[in-house]
């Protein structure tokens, strides 16, 4: 892929200080990083090029949150984040944890920080930001805000068309059936299956602003959508279940609830997707930076998290992992925000707020090109299919 230059980093060099104490963090950053082929100020397109010499203490002091906010603050360029974010994770260089860190990892462990009453803040902080940022990164048609498939797709639409018709395949879908989309986004699975497969949709969501555009989107067709925890689903029956990108937000703590949750609204023939991203290992909490200014309360789940949490009330029947089709998306997704970054409100979205947003994107795809981040669709069944259950690819 060849970016576009955020800035002419050559011009932005000036009013830098040099102390013998950042020399002697810039030491202890270099000795870090000594194995990752990442240079400062080198000639590389995912080398680290350093406006402002307080950046080495501050990574080092104040780690992920350090890196993230002097990227946002101005203090270092790079030119090619996904290839810096990839290097740092395969090469599994971890900055020292400070004493926030520590203290989110004891809240954590000691307290439901995804409780009912706190994850309406997923809703007012991230997806009530406005559509206007959305509609500038996402597709256009339906607004798919997970991983697209790229098996057959030339672009990001066709990612995200297929991997709509992957889930709908997988689901086996009739004319007829109830479906139940628990997180439905902006509604554009909930479009695709009432319309191609001829199926009544019912989509829940905690964002109010994601509720009046997939309102609109889905207009005409047997889809309704309701603002609610997923929590508050109590014994409805339905054919067919997804939820895609959106037990990532329910947190370690509840993941049991959550397939009970489940297991409680599906007929006893039914078929639950699950669609989610997670990391390689398990983990209570989410990185600093993301926590702080991207998913208030988000967690990467782990395959071991999902499947014991099913065990009892599921039977596994396809595990499919195409995470290295992220990586590809979030590009696309950060090359839609780049054409279209000039026509948004700039009350609203200032310039650091849209090096935010570029830093989210693109270290994002770095993770998933190092496949320290993995994508699955887990395909489940209530007692299991008699000759087992042939999925879609």
């Amino acid at each position: 892929m060849q970016e576009k230059d955020l800035t002419d980093i050559s011009t932005k060099k000036k009013n830098v200080i040099t102390t013998n104490d950042s020399a002697t963090w810039k030491r202890i950053l270099v000795d870090l990083l000594k194995n990752s082929d990442i240079q400062f100020d080198g000639p590389n397109d995912w080398d680290i090029q350093v406006m402002n010499e307080g950046f080495y203490k501050r990574v080092l002091v104040e780690g992920s949150l350090g890196l993230g906010e002097s990227y946002m603050d101005g203090w270092w360029e790079c030119k090619r984040l996904d290839l810096l974010s990839y290097r740092i994770l395969k090469n599994k260089i971890e900055l020292p944890t400070n004493w926030s860190d520590i203290f989110r990892i004891a809240i954590q462990y000691v307290y439901n920080l995804e409780s009912k009453a706190r994850a309406l803040i997923v809703g007012s902080k991230h997806y009530n930001t406005g559509n206007d940022i959305f509609e500038a990164t996402l597709d256009p048609m339906y607004m798919q805000y997970t991983c697209g498939y790229w098996k057959d797709a030339k672009n990001l639409d066709e990612s995200q068309e297929h991997k709509l018709r992957l889930v709908c395949e997988k689901l086996g879908l009739k004319p007829g059936m109830k479906l139940l989309d628990i997180g439905c986004g902006w509604g554009g699975l909930a479009y695709y299956a009432a319309k191609n497969y001829k199926v009544s949709v019912v989509g829940i969501t905690i964002s109010v602003e994601q509720l009046k555009y997939a309102e609109e989107k889905c207009k005409g067709l047997d889809v309704e959508f309701v603002v609610s925890d997923y929590r508050d689903l109590n014994g409805y029956q339905f054919d067919r279940m997804t939820s895609i990108g959106m037990i990532e937000h329910v947190g370690p703590n509840n993941y049991r609830n959550f397939f009970e949750v489940a297991r409680r609204n599906l007929k006893d023939d039914g078929i639950f997707l699950l669609h989610c991203l997670g990391g390689t290992k398990p983990t209570k909490i989410c990185d600093e930076w993301t926590a702080k200014y991207i998913f208030s309360m988000g967690v990467s789940p782990s395959i071991s998290g999902i499947t014991s949490a099913s065990e009892l009330l599921f039977n596994l029947e396809d595990l499919h992992n195409f995470g290295a089709d992220y990586d590809r998306t979030l590009v696309a997704w950060y090359e839609n925000f780049n054409k279209n970054a000039s026509s948004l409100d700039t009350s609203k979205y200032d310039d650091r707020f849209k090096r935010m947003w570029t830093y989210y994107l693109l270290m994002c795809a770095g993770g998933f090109k190092s496949r320290s981040l993995n994508l699955w669709q887990f395909v489940f069944t209530p007692h299991g299919f008699d000759g087992g259950l042939r999925v879609a690819r």
